[in-house]
């Protein structure tokens, strides 16, 4: 699996702006991807160095349009934590307090 197709795009909450104070960045991955492969691509992709990956995986919740039913997507989360001296400029010219 290619190093720029593991990782799909970064989550932006208020959770994921709270762990950047923890040196902790928060990707969507492919579902197929394991911590290895994040961790590997995130330092190629970034050039940093990676201490930690957790992964989980989001369940799908019910949703309505009108009187149709039917469900969201399952999808894949990775929290990856850096090295101290590291860090990811995810939004530049953003304070993170």
């Amino acid at each position: 699996m290619n190093s720029r197709s593991v990782i799909i795009r970064p989550i932006v909450s208020e959770k994921s702006y709270e762990l950047l104070a923890a040196n902790k960045y928060t990707f969507r991955v492919d579902s197929r991807a394991h911590k290895t492969q994040v961790r590997q691509a995130v330092e190629e992709v970034f050039g940093v160095r990676v201490l930690d990956v957790h992964t989980m995986s989001v369940k799908s919740k019910p949703k309505r349009r009108g009187y149709t039913s039917g469900r969201s997507r399952e999808w894949k989360k990775a929290i990856v934590q850096l090295h101290p001296d590291d860090h990811i400029e995810l939004f530049e010219g953003q304070d993170i307090e």
